[in-house]
């Protein structure tokens, strides 16, 4: 498997993959949506095994409202595997390499909402133990996680402010379906 930096030629496949990964297009319409908006940054990174994109990930610019100042930071999401190479290393391995690649960027933390059981052998720990906190309510705690960059100063705390994309495809948090209005 090699891991490289996605190419023009590959969005229509990465599309898909994002797609499949999901079992929904709103998370692809999301990565669309990042990919138009003053956000994206080109960080974008693609599994490759025998020649056919099997996963991908990308990043984001966020904020982080510390007390100081506002800092730019990355938002990992989202990150798709081929369904039928799942539980195979790629999602792993495409994360590893893909933050490698950022070590030598100016942003001093990466954000993410994930599974708890996943990203922190990967490196991520909560967020709320560096002292920052979810842009929203309905990000559960240990979903909310960060890993710290080689920028990364103590004095970095407080809000993640997510870009508005993400708002507007309500790709924030869990959403309660029991809280949804009945007729």
């Amino acid at each position: 498997m090699r891991v490289r930096a996605e190419s023009g030629a590959d969005v229509p496949t990465t599309r898909e993959v994002v797609a499949a990964a999901f079992g929904e297009e709103p998370v692809a319409d999301l990565l669309d949506a990042l990919r138009e908006s003053d956000a994206w940054r080109h960080l974008s990174f693609v599994a490759e095994e025998n020649g056919e994109v099997v996963g991908h990930v990308s990043f984001t610019r966020g904020w982080l409202d510390a007390p100081q100042r506002l800092v730019e930071v990355l938002v990992l999401s989202p990150l798709s595997v081929r369904p039928d190479m799942q539980r195979s290393g790629v999602g792993a391995a495409l994360v590893r390499a893909s933050l490698e690649q950022l070590e030598v960027r100016d942003e001093p933390l990466v954000f993410l909402e994930g599974s708890p059981a996943y990203y922190p052998r990967l490196g991520f720990v909560p967020g709320a133990t560096l002292g920052l906190t979810a842009p929203s309510t309905r990000i559960p705690a240990p979903a909310f996680q960060v890993m710290t960059l080689p920028t990364y100063e103590p004095w970095m705390r407080g809000a993640l402010v997510y870009p508005d994309v993400f708002w507007r495809h309500d790709a924030v948090g869990l959403r309660d379906p029991s809280a949804a209005p009945h007729d």
